[in-house]
């Protein structure tokens, strides 16, 4: 658990937020904001295209995850700081326009192996408070990320290029970290779980087995207790797998599967123009249209204040969960700040930029909520379907497409209309994931014992688990 945690930070120090430092330092050097929001939206078309095929690959690979997150966050790295060889005016775009393709190619492994290695490792009965604490240390990477960055690009503005550095310097400290993992159940990592017949001789034999396994069961079967850690690796043919898994329709047309992508979307389309925004209407422009030196201790802190307050947000959360609370409340507490944040803001446009930074912490209720929640979902959902992630990257590519949307139309009103009516916009469209979630999403909380069962015939059938017994 240590050593996710570890890698978690250092990987959360590869986040987002320095896409907004990178966009800062490309209009000092000359860069248009169109050229500047084509390369970061290159970035995001990228991940919106390979994301879910990205899932798909963790999900049937043979090859170590390990090595897939090592080469992921490496590549990460190199193609974010080939900013640091961008020249004076507006050129080198071919240069940055490739390694955001680069970038978002990589970055799209990095979530998925992260989730598949935890689920190998701790199964599912262990799943969520492990995964808990690698997103709440993802938050403090991204904090510490951007205090460094906020710190650098204040001290050396206008040439702030060298705050890009601590992205080379996190992504070899993770590399170094992913070396302590375990490679855990290959099958569990996907979702699957096989319970072996100990007369089969056939390495593809086995069925698919609940997340809390029987001790026993017959003169025939050996049951595993999936609830503990999992270090030895299991290693059917693919051909086998894909047989016990289930097919791709199954899940992606599930009901619970359509609600969650939705949601997610229009939460991104309404949110991921507000922090751009908010960074605009705090610290100004200077008179050539570049952004002041003070709007970049004021970026870097709304940063900084909503990702401590998501990591907090995480804790409580994983808290919560601990108790007993079930996903949807905690889920639609996170959607239900979205509008509240954007009438703030509208409201506190002219109040001043503390009071304006201080919206940043409903950002982070949101966005803990949100990103813890996540997983949760998405393996009540498809754990014992051996798609899960397929389906994390499924999600993840519909709440990039709406984030993708949010940025490009968000800033057109801002141009045509000013920011109040860009705000108004988001504060409309975030009431929509509100609705769908709660009358869509039925409660999932202890769904994982509910799977599907296929026989070595791969005939389905069905089976409902209850304290470790067949009922």
């Amino acid at each position: 658990k240590v050593a996710f945690a570890l890698v978690s930070f250092f990987l959360g120090e590869l986040g987002d937020g320095l896409n907004i430092f990178q966009g800062i330092y490309l209009v000092t050097l000359g860069w248009n904001e169109g050229s500047v929001g084509v390369a970061l939206g290159l970035m995001g078309a990228t991940a919106l295209l390979v994301q879910t095929y990205a899932g798909d690959v963790i999900d049937k690979t043979h090859f170590d995850r390990r090595v897939f997150l090592s080469l992921a966050s490496v590549a990460t790295a190199f193609s974010a700081s080939a900013i640091l060889f961008v020249h004076e005016g507006n050129e080198d775009h071919i240069l940055i326009f490739g390694t955001k393709v680069i970038e978002g190619i990589s970055s799209s492994f990095i979530a998925p192996c992260i989730a598949a290695l935890t689920l190998a490792t701790f199964g599912p009965g262990v799943f969520d408070e492990v995964m808990a604490s690698n997103i709440f240390w993802g938050h403090v990477g991204s904090s510490a990320s951007a205090v460094l960055a906020g710190l650098a690009g204040y001290l050396l503005y206008p040439d702030i290029k060298y705050c890009f550095l601590v992205i080379g310097i996190s992504a070899m400290m993770a590399v170094g970290g992913v070396q302590f993992l375990p490679e855990g159940d290959p099958l569990l990592g996907r979702g699957l779980q096989i319970r072996e017949s100990k007369n089969s001789n056939d390495a593809g034999g086995g069925t698919l087995d609940a997340d809390v396994a029987l001790q026993g069961g017959g003169n025939d079967t050996e049951y595993v207790n999936m609830t503990q850690p999992q270090s030895t690796p299991k290693f059917h043919s693919l051909e086998s797998e894909e047989k016990m898994a289930s097919g791709y329709l199954e899940v992606l047309a599930d009901r619970k599967t359509l609600v969650l992508c939705l949601t997610g979307f229009f939460y991104h389309f309404a949110n991921a123009n507000v922090l751009l925004v908010l960074g605009e209407l705090m610290g100004g422009d200077n008179d050539d249209g570049s952004v002041s030196r003070m709007a970049i201790p004021l970026i870097a802190g709304a940063i900084i204040l909503a990702q401590v307050t998501m990591a907090v947000t995480t804790y409580i959360g994983d808290d919560l969960t601990k108790k007993g609370v079930g996903r949807k409340p905690l889920f639609l507490a996170g959607l239900i700040t979205l509008p509240v944040r954007c009438a703030l803001i509208i409201f506190w446009k002219d109040a001043g930029d503390s009071w304006l930074l201080m919206t940043q912490i409903l950002d982070g209720i949101g966005g803990g909520f949100f990103g813890l929640l996540h997983p949760y979902l998405v393996n009540d959902i498809a754990f014992g379907s051996g798609r899960f992630n397929v389906l994390m990257g499924l999600t993840a590519s519909s709440f990039g497409l709406g984030a993708t949307i949010s940025n490009v139309l968000g800033q057109m009103v801002v141009e045509k209309l000013g920011h109040v009516a860009s705000l108004s916009g988001s504060l409309i469209l975030s009431i929509i994931p509100i609705v769908l979630f709660a009358f869509g999403m039925p409660e999932t909380l202890g769904m994982r014992g509910n799977v599907i069962y296929k026989k070595k015939e791969h005939e389905v059938e069905s089976a409902q688990y209850s304290t470790g017994q067949i009922v």
